[in-house]
């Protein structure tokens, strides 16, 4: 698992070949490892964006007030839907069942950063924030 978790959080997916190279150096079978890649939602085992969007779907979350609104606002401001990514490749959006912030709904978060209380301001400041990071780590290399 620890192995899979830092392919998934390096790369934003686990690929076939690195399926195959655990199998072989952990001696474990191809299809215990795909097994493991393709049960955990955090996992993906096609390529996501350098930031995954996970959107809690719980109704705790979506009978909150801004719910709607706020998705709507991530939806049109990246110009995708569910379980899509940018053309950049730089945001993918997937839902999931729960993220444990639900008394400060609605939340998502962004890889393993979690955001709450969401309005549709908020979510447009939090996406200009990824942007504004992505740029200059491009340009600090």
């Amino acid at each position: 698992m620890p192995i899979l978790q830092d392919l998934n959080r390096a790369h934003s997916y686990i690929s076939e070949d690195a399926m195959l190279a655990v199998s072989d150096a952990l001696n474990v079978p191809r299809a215990e490892v795909y097994g493991v890649a393709t049960f955990y939602s955090y996992f993906s085992v096609k390529p996501r964006g350098t930031y995954v969007i996970r959107i809690c779907r719980t109704i705790s979350c979506a009978k909150q007030g801004d719910y709607h609104p706020a998705i709507a606002a991530l939806f049109d401001e990246l110009g995708i839907g569910m379980g899509e990514t940018t053309s950049d490749g730089m945001f993918t959006i997937e839902q999931t069942n729960c993220i444990g912030m639900c008394d400060q709904g609605p939340a998502m978060m962004v890889n393993e950063i979690p955001h709450i209380k969401l309005t549709e301001a908020s979510v447009r400041s939090i996406l200009n924030e990824y942007r504004h990071a992505a740029l200059a780590a491009k340009k600090a290399q």
